[in-house]
């Protein structure tokens, strides 16, 4: 990934295709309709995705933070619309993440930790 700095916005996307569609959904310009607060989006993140997606998150965060920080700084302009560094005025009581590589670690433990992943199967919400 030493070479991510040289890589165009498209070329990360393709790199990184389910954190990606995480940017168009729990982390794209409306993230608020996914929770409350920045750590409530961050929880929520894993659930309507199945195993696999949450597997391969997973694999991708952490090739994302193998990464050094300028990389990450690079990427994170390129996969998601919001800026979680940043302290917005709305909606209230937001949060926000004193690095990006703190954010990425935040999510990659949500789905790390998700009930599927742990138990390593699929779960059945009616159970």
């Amino acid at each position: 990934m030493s070479k991510l700095l040289k890589c165009t916005n498209n070329d990360i996307r393709d790199i990184f295709p389910r954190i990606k569609n995480l940017g168009a959904s729990s982390f794209g310009e409306d993230a608020d309709i996914f929770g409350d607060t920045l750590a409530e989006v961050i929880e929520n993140a894993p659930q309507g995705h199945d195993l696999l997606f949450k597997q391969q998150t997973i694999n991708e965060l952490k090739n994302l933070l193998a990464c050094n920080d300028a990389e990450i700084d690079h990427a994170s302009y390129a996969l998601i619309a919001i800026s979680p560094t940043e302290e917005v005025e709305e909606p209230p009581n937001w949060g926000s993440f004193p690095t990006l590589r703190a954010f990425w670690s935040a999510i990659l433990d949500a789905f790390a930790n998700d009930p599927e992943v742990q138990a390593g199967r699929e779960i059945d919400p009616d159970m």
